[in-house]
């Protein structure tokens, strides 16, 4: 299982959010790269990386920060980039290929723009990745902040004929809030989808990323670890020898 340990930004900055409540947002460092060189160091492979400025649609000194932040992030030896925030023009897939991201995740443009997110996923079939957020089985868009009606069932079942082969599914009321994860939610939600999804939200201890590991790799790819390894829950060498 790949471990996936986060780096959200806000105008240059690593912070955590409450369940992407922006109102509720900690700040855990203002150097995003060495934050990226420590976790290489300490043995992760991959990082994810989200773009809340963009997300939010914030001023352009913070999408500025946060571009400059994640193409250092891309420099780093030896780490592989998930990324993704506000990525709903073909302008945006391009710019994060060039800086060197190695998967690029779609979310809001999944339902509101369908038909430019299949046309991505036949494009760019090995950088594309599904980024579906739902709250009790409703999906959210647009930073969490908005539902579509839609539920998360729907959507998942449509992935695979979009074209998609990977999926980071967020439990939006756990994000944040280090409560345990829902192994069989993912279970479902890999059922569904019809292959093993990236699970996002909840991670409060090493048991949860065991648990993730047990349930194998038909159902979980990789699992994305923020808050309660930022606040030392447990350390990422911990975290890595679990998922492997």
């Amino acid at each position: 299982m790949i471990l996936f340990p986060a780096i959200d930004l806000v105008a240059g900055q690593v912070v955590r959010l409450r369940r992407g409540d922006r109102s509720q947002m900690d700040v855990y460092s203002e150097d995003p790269v060495a934050v990226a060189r420590d976790f290489a160091a300490r043995g992760a492979s991959w990082i994810h990386v989200v773009d809340l400025s963009a997300t939010f649609g914030e001023d352009e000194g913070a999408l500025e920060k946060n571009r400059r932040a994640l193409s250092a992030i891309c420099e780093v030896e030896g780490i592989s980039v998930d990324a993704g925030g506000g990525v709903r023009d073909v302008a945006a897939v391009e710019r994060l290929v060039s800086c060197g991201v190695e998967r690029i995740a779609i979310g809001t443009a999944l339902v509101r723009d369908p038909d430019f997110a299949k046309a991505v996923a036949r494009d760019y079939p090995e950088h594309v990745v599904a980024d579906v957020a739902a709250k009790a089985g409703k999906v959210r868009v647009n930073g969490w902040r908005e539902g579509e009606g839609l539920t998360a069932d729907d959507l998942v079942g449509s992935l695979a004929s979009l074209g998609f082969r990977h999926l980071v599914f967020t439990d939006v009321a756990r994000d944040g809030m280090q409560t345990g994860i829902d192994v069989d939610g993912y279970r479902h939600i890999a059922e569904v989808a019809g292959f093993p999804v990236v699970a996002s939200g909840g991670i409060a201890s090493l048991a949860d990323i065991r648990a993730l590991a047990d349930a194998g790799p038909d159902v979980i790819e990789g699992a994305i670890t923020g808050r309660a390894l930022y606040e030392g829950n447990f350390t990422l060498e911990e975290a890595l020898a679990v998922a492997s």
